[in-house]
């Protein structure tokens, strides 16, 4: 069998096994274009989208997806299901609500964008780490 109908062979497999989950996301992208579009309230669109994809399971199973991915998608999905990861970037939630109401919009802005950037240097350097 030639390696592209050996690649089509693949491709066929994987959309026959996760069409439920590919379509779920496509429902979830599409509500919360309408909902934008339509000018719905983000918090509202926020836990739609948070309720559906709890009750239809569909974040399990894009890390599922993500540790498809050869070499990386296993340490990536690892990474994201560490419960550190979550506590931290729930604190830096919680907080967050807290110095707005209190004023310090552009220093939540500052710490959020350094929270990002901490949780996303430890998912690389766990990569890396793993790799060498």
């Amino acid at each position: 069998m030639s390696p592209s109908k050996k690649a089509h062979k693949d491709r066929f497999r994987f959309f026959k096994k996760y069409w439920k989950l590919l379509l779920v996301w496509v429902i979830i992208i599409v509500f919360v274009e309408m909902g934008i579009l339509l000018g719905w309230d983000k918090k509202v669109i926020g836990l739609v989208v948070a309720l559906f994809g709890i009750i239809t399971s569909a974040f399990t199973g894009m890390v599922a997806i993500i540790g498809l991915v050869p070499l990386v998608g296993p340490l990536v999905a690892k990474v994201l299901t560490i419960p550190i990861i979550w506590i931290l970037n729930a604190l830096g939630y919680f907080v967050s609500i807290i110095a707005i109401k209190k004023g310090f919009k552009k220093e939540v802005l500052d710490y959020r964008v350094l929270t990002v950037s901490l949780l996303t240097g430890v998912v690389i350097g766990y990569v890396l780490g793993k790799l060498i």
